[in-house]
């Protein structure tokens, strides 16, 4: 496996995002393989981005463009699995089924996968959500968070124990529930750092499963709340996978 960051969590802390190199070289320094996706606006910045990546030593999963198409397009041109399943209807289901299913069939033209992110709030939230999904785009894959899944009272281990063929790559997190009688699952309590969550999420039994059924993709940390400096947080989830043996 090969463990790397996606970064929406700094972004927040941040309040946007101004340096692409500088921010791989601090994650290359306590010990991350890459960032998950690359973000360009020309093909031109993607190729440069790529390179200079590559030349530092880190890497990267897929290319967010300016349009999904042109994502498509330099994802698979810069040999990368897949793209982030992106449609415009959020809310009748079978509407999404469709489009999620014609953006896949676009995305094998290109050589490359389409794969869907669960979230909590959205139409692929619960367990029962989340495999009637795979059932109705089986060649969509997942991006599959771990900590969203959970904190939706989720099983992970018999997600990748019944569709680990699905799983592209895998955001891991924690939660913290603070609140459970909100309506709002984002005031039912935060994502924090691993470990630090009260759900009983086991990190290294999800990932030790993952490798016994033969995942060796792309394991991104990802928080997306932050209450210190990114970097210390993300160090101290990097020693807690060192610790799990990854």
């Amino acid at each position: 496996m090969k463990i790397g960051i996606a970064d929406f969590g700094m972004n927040v802390w941040d309040g946007g995002f101004y340096d692409y190199e500088e921010r791989w070289k601090g994650l290359r320094e306590i010990g991350y393989e890459g960032i998950e996706r690359l973000t360009a606006f020309s093909s031109d910045e993607a190729l440069s981005k790529a390179a200079r990546m590559r030349k530092d030593g880190m890497s990267f999963a897929t290319v967010r463009g300016p349009s999904l198409e042109l994502s498509i397009q330099w994802t698979a041109g810069l040999g990368k699995p897949y793209v982030w399943t992106q449609v415009s209807e959020q809310k009748k289901t079978e509407v999404f089924y469709r489009q999620v299913n014609l953006m896949s069939e676009a995305c094998r033209r290109a050589g490359i996968q389409s794969a869907l992110h669960n979230h909590m709030g959205s139409l692929v939230e619960s367990q029962e959500e989340l495999e009637t999904f795979l059932h109705r785009c089986p060649e969509t894959k997942l991006v599959f968070d771990i900590g969203h899944f959970v904190a939706a009272e989720g099983d992970c281990i018999e997600i990748i124990r019944k569709y680990g063929e699905r799983i592209e790559v895998i955001h891991i997190k924690d939660w913290l529930l603070e609140n459970p009688s909100a309506e709002a699952w984002n005031r039912r309590g935060r994502f924090c750092g691993l470990g630090q969550g009260n759900m009983g999420l086991d990190v290294k039994a999800i990932l030790d499963q993952a490798a016994h059924i033969g995942f060796d993709g792309w394991v991104f940390v990802e928080h997306d709340s932050h209450l210190q400096e990114p970097l210390d947080d993300l160090r101290a989830s990097r020693e807690y996978l060192h610790r799990a043996g990854y």
